[in-house]
């Protein structure tokens, strides 16, 4: 076994062992427990000399995927819907006009550019 084998093989035994925590944990991390496990299988696969074999044709590489199919999540990723600020009126706020904002921008730097430049005429270099 190689250094590069040995180096895959402690991490994913070091996924198993924290995939075994988290599951007799309880709670949101034996969710992950399943996951963390999974992680630690695919992750023995890619050892450098078994990728090195798969290459010359020496290991199979036509393994059928895991027997379960991915698992959709049981419930809404986001708990709370978004919500935008309201107005007196209960209308959704609106913020200023971004070409209001832009043109302003512009014209800020094209005073501070004939500032900057009619001080520098104030003490030339010469």
């Amino acid at each position: 076994m190689t250094k590069g084998d040995q180096l895959i093989e402690r991490g994913s035994q070091r996924l198993m062992d924290l995939s075994r925590k988290a599951a007799a944990r309880g709670g949101v991390a034996a969710k992950l427990a399943d996951e963390l496990a999974e992680d630690a299988a695919f992750l023995r696969k890619l050892k450098p000399s078994l990728i090195a074999a798969r290459a010359r044709g020496k290991a199979p590489t036509n393994q059928p995927p895991s027997s379960e199919p991915p698992a959709a999540p049981s419930a809404p990723q986001i708990t709370t819907p978004r919500q935008t600020p309201k107005t007196k009126s209960g209308r959704p706020k609106k913020g200023p006009n971004p070409f209001l904002v832009a043109g302003i921008a512009l014209a800020a730097g094209i005073a501070l550019a004939k500032v900057i430049d009619w001080r520098g005429h104030a003490h030339p270099r010469d």
